[in-house]
């Protein structure tokens, strides 16, 4: 994928390639057909292109569920273990209290309050592991 828009396909989230980090904007309902086509899509994007990071905005998204989380910590799982990070921004407050309320805490994934936001976190360099020290996950 190169960098620029990238059409949307019936059953497709666009993808949207930005240097080293893909851009996924999600807008209302994300079916289960378009949930795995997401994730297949960016899996190999990811791989093709060696991307570093994955922005996802859901400032689009009005209501979350099961699911939805369910997917977002997916394709952080994925990604993480494809070499690249992501990001979830633009969450509305009414989707965080959603998010505690049904108990998911997204391990892996990383949140900014704006998409410029979640550009500059993943512009950071990661700090590795200290040696001796097991890294804990929430």
């Amino acid at each position: 994928m190169s960098e620029g828009f990238s059409r949307p396909v019936a059953g497709h989230v666009p993808v949207l390639r930005l240097g080293d980090v893909l851009l996924v904007t999600l807008q209302g309902d994300l079916h289960d057909s378009m949930a795995d086509q997401l994730q297949q899509d960016l899996s190999e994007t990811i791989v093709r292109s060696g991307v570093t990071g994955v922005v996802i905005d859901i400032s689009g998204v009005e209501m979350v569920d099961s699911f939805l989380g369910r997917v977002l910590a997916e394709i952080a799982a994925q990604t993480e273990l494809l070499a690249a990070r992501t990001v979830v921004a633009g969450m509305r407050p009414a989707v965080a209290i959603t998010l505690v309320e049904l108990g998911l805490t997204l391990p892996g994934l990383r949140t900014a309050l704006t998409t410029e936001a979640a550009m500059e976190l993943l512009a950071q360099p990661v700090a590795p592991p200290r040696a001796g020290v097991r890294e804990e996950r929430p």
